[in-house]
């Protein structure tokens, strides 16, 4: 397998996906509106397709849920493995503010800072730094 690129399927995608930009910091690329597409009819303004670039090997792949009934938080959970205690540090306090902690920002057994919290759209993240 070269990579893996995460998919979601979320409810007001443009809103979400600039939420995880102010977060995580990268790029919008790529976006694609349902517009003047028929097979989307009725889906006007929404992103049928959308990409957040952190940088050149984490990318997330975003589109609107269009109608369809989706279950937030459940059904995947993310992994970033960060580069600093300051970054886990803000990215855990910016998805604390509006979200749920589900582990609190501990030292663990395997020398890392880690903690789960499951941000205001639903989404977990697994966040964890494994120290030097």
């Amino acid at each position: 397998m070269k990579k893996l690129i995460p998919h979601v399927r979320i409810e007001n995608c443009k809103e979400a996906i600039e939420y995880y930009q102010h977060i995580f910091g990268g790029e919008i690329k790529n976006t694609q509106l349902a517009d003047g597409i028929e097979m989307f009819k009725g889906h006007e303004g929404k992103y049928i397709h959308a990409e957040l670039h952190m940088n050149k090997d984490c990318i997330i792949y975003f589109a609107d849920s269009l109608g369809k009934q989706m279950i937030n938080g459940n059904n995947i959970l993310f992994g970033p493995d960060l580069e600093s205690e300051e970054e886990i540090n803000k990215i855990y306090n910016d998805l604390s503010q509006e979200g749920e902690i589900q582990m609190e920002l501990q030292d663990t057994f395997w020398g890392a800072k880690h903690a789960i919290v499951k941000d205001k759209y639903g989404i977990a993240w697994e966040l964890n730094y494994t120290k030097k």
